[in-house]
């Protein structure tokens, strides 16, 4: 079951870890009377009451299981159309509720995480859902509330390539996520919870330097030239912005920004989000640096009518004008703002689609 968005008209969707808390009460309900509930509908933390139908139901002796289907709605996640199931089983009378990872989720390995090393990545907001459901049926159904619940997710640990989980430390499998239950589409809100845990992992292990990439080239690039390590390494995609204002509130040292020249020109605008459906290269503005520095009045029209941000360096580098250097250093100084003071020096890297640098601003 998925919603409308106010005003987009786009399908809201259920995250991992509102999948489980609804697998953990259809289980345990099973586990208690007997019977599966379906559909079976849940609380979450903004008040939204979402009923899932079951894809899975099976009770045997001492456990039950239970799983449904993820449905992110109309946004491009990864894990749309995963099955989570969870089984629920007794635990020693005081236990209360002990989390397990099953099949397809990960397990923490590395520090600097919200849950201790060993633990399965089942991140606090869904631990607190399941143990409120868990509450709840106990209540309705006369349980203990002393239960191991198992989560696990099909085919999860092939999902898991595809996220940050392999870099943060978290092996086997995918995290069950979600702060409030809900996928925003397009909010991207993994991705973004994904940068400020590899700022945290980055931070526990002790490194000083961290890089923010748009992509895998610029990633290559920015390791190569300051011999990072892969914990340093920031996967941002298009949001410069959740990488400064994470950075913002919990500073490392040094930070590299390093990208491609049209994603950068557009940071050296102040544009916090660099996808091309929510910022675009602003040609009046590059053709305003060219003027600044000293370009002719030819370039300059030029630059106003190019197709690309990269026809734009290009015509640059025929009239030995440092395009790239000149974006760079805006966008350094836009990120300085950002940071608002912050310890955190920065410098900035941009690449042609090759890889190779068209242009740098140092850090002071």
């Amino acid at each position: 079951m998925s919603g409308r968005g106010e005003g987009s008209g786009l399908r809201y969707g259920w995250t991992t870890g509102a999948c489980a808390t609804a697998s953990t009460a259809a289980a345990y309900t099973a586990l208690l009377t007997g019977a599966f509930p379906d559909p079976v509908e849940i609380v979450l933390p903004k008040g939204h009451r979402p009923a899932f139908a079951l894809a899975r139901e099976r009770l045997g002796d001492g456990f039950a299981t239970a799983g449904v289907i993820k449905d992110a709605g109309d946004d491009p996640d990864v894990t749309h159309g995963a099955l989570v199931s969870v089984t629920v089983r007794p635990a020693e009378p005081g236990q209360g509720v002990v989390f397990r990872a099953g099949e397809g989720v990960g397990t923490i390995t590395k520090p600097g995480l919200p849950l201790p090393v060993g633990e399965p990545a089942i991140n606090p907001v869904p631990r607190q859902l399941i143990r409120d459901v868990v509450a709840r049926v106990a209540a309705e159904h006369g349980g203990s509330g002393d239960v191991v619940v198992e989560v696990s997710v099909d085919d999860g640990a092939e999902l898991a390539r595809h996220t940050w989980n392999p870099r943060l430390g978290i092996l086997g499998g995918l995290s069950i996520l979600g702060t409030t239950g809900v996928v925003v589409p397009y909010s991207c809100s993994a991705w973004i919870d994904s940068i400020r845990r590899g700022v945290d992992v980055a931070r526990a292990a002790g490194h000083e330097h961290v890089a923010g990439c748009t992509g895998s080239t610029s990633e290559k690039v920015a390791a190569e030239l300051h011999s990072l390590p892969g914990e340093a390494l920031l996967d941002m995609g298009d949001f410069a912005g959740a990488v400064l204002k994470y950075l913002r509130r919990h500073p490392v040292p040094r930070l590299t920004i390093a990208g491609g020249i049209g994603k950068i020109s557009k940071l050296a605008d102040g544009h916090m989000d660099l996808h091309s459906k929510r910022s675009q290269v602003d040609f009046a503005s590059l053709a305003g640096i060219v003027r600044d520095a000293g370009g002719s009045g030819e370039l300059v029209a030029r630059i106003s009518g190019a197709n690309t941000a990269l026809e734009a360096l290009q015509l640059c580098l025929a009239a030995s004008l440092p395009l790239g250097d000149l974006i760079a250093e805006r966008a350094r100084e836009v990120c300085l703002e950002t940071l608002r003071g912050a310890p955190v020096s920065v410098d900035v890297v941009v690449i042609d689609r090759a890889g190779t640098i068209v242009g740098r601003a140092e850090a002071d």
